[in-house]
């Protein structure tokens, strides 16, 4: 394991804010990327990251999927193969990304999943549930360009075997994640903190159908009911489904059960909107994915794997499919504008129009 370098699959923010601390830590990393622009600035001028918690440069070797092979002895093409992955790609590519690198991924090697969603049954079902390793991450980043990473905001880390054990590869990964944040915890319970990260990010995603900060959005007195609402529905899903929810960075499940207390909730949304003030991300990834990069969002991935899961279980998430359909529309073509969450508003309370926003 010690000759063979850490191989980061998708060299974007989370992935390559990941592997420019481990490399400054003195650990071999691999940096693997689709992107030809990206994979050469941080061959010529190194991995650059940027922002309020620190600024450095780090010497970095990154490749494209396709020079992942050496030439055996009849010429043919031999995959090189590596004992640990960490897989950083957005949701919707993670199938795809998974199937191409299983064949670098050595025999009793591991795929650990640095991404937002439930992709880890999706890699399980690949490589196997032995051999997938969970992880749930809140730290804001974004790339400014090809090889520069803004690492804008500490968040919550947290790495967990499938099945619930503490193994002393778990052991190994936590160690890796706390050189990036001391404060990465190893769970027994990694579902927990990806639902819980579900519920926080289906809020996001109704912050995202505005062109406001996440801040703004969140701290706005008249849509706090529907943002509410909606992380409600998340939490009566995972309830319905016995999974208990971990909270934070301020999201505290028992706010968003559905007899819980309004003075509790908006406690909750209060701490989320502390903890976004100290990022210098002001708008989520997601929003970026549309407003920047004109790109589809995971919101299939996070939301519609929601909204499944509540079908199968016979409850109704009106406010999650309202926020699906806006996300799509913005993919589409439709300004950002706080009109796309005024339409979701208005399935909590009828009477709700911009016309009743206290900013107007």
């Amino acid at each position: 394991m010690s000759d063979s370098p850490i191989v980061i699959w998708g060299a974007g923010a989370m992935g390559g804010t990941l592997a420019a601390y481990w490399i400054r830590a003195g650990k071999s990393v691999l940096l693997v990327d689709n992107n030809p622009a990206h994979v050469a600035a941080i061959n010529q001028q190194g991995l650059r990251i940027s922002g309020p918690i620190e600024e450095f440069v780090v010497s970095a070797k990154a490749v494209l999927p396709e020079q992942l092979f050496t030439s055996g002895a009849q010429g043919e093409r031999v995959a090189e193969q590596y004992p640990r992955i960490f897989l950083c790609t957005k949701a919707q590519h993670t199938e795809a990304a998974c199937r191409t690198l299983a064949a670098h991924l050595a025999p009793l090697g591991e795929v650990v999943s640095v991404q937002n969603g439930l992709n880890e049954l999706i890699i399980a079902d690949i490589v196997g549930e032995s051999r997938c390793i969970g992880c749930f991450i809140n730290f804001g980043a974004d790339i400014l360009e090809p090889g520069h990473i803004h690492y804008a905001g500490r968040g919550a880390v947290v790495v967990g075997e499938l099945n619930g054990t503490l193994t002393p590869r778990l052991a190994d990964i936590h160690h890796l994640m706390q050189l990036f944040e001391p404060n990465a915890q190893q769970t027994t319970q990694i579902f927990s903190y990806l639902w819980g990260k579900l519920g926080y990010g289906a809020i996001l995603f109704g912050t995202a159908l505005t062109n406001e900060s996440i801040v703004d959005v969140l701290s706005h007195p008249d849509y706090r009911a529907v943002l509410i609402a909606i992380g409600k529905e998340v939490c009566a899903v995972a309830e319905a489904a016995n999974i208990p929810l971990e909270g934070f960075n301020g999201f505290h499940p028992p706010a968003f059960r559905a007899d819980a207390a309004m003075a509790d909730s908006n406690a909750s949304m209060d701490a989320m909107v502390e903890f976004n003030r100290r990022s210098a991300k002001t708008h989520s990834g997601i929003w970026r994915d549309l407003a920047i990069h004109k790109r589809k969002t995971e919101v299939d991935q996070q939301l519609g794997v929601i909204v499944a899961k509540a079908a199968q279980l016979g409850i109704a998430t009106p406010l999650l499919q309202a926020v699906i359909t806006g996300i799509h529309q913005i993919e589409q073509g439709t300004a950002l504008s706080w009109s796309n969450l005024d339409q979701v508003a208005a399935l909590l309370n009828p009477s709700f129009s911009s016309s009743t926003r206290s900013d107007q």
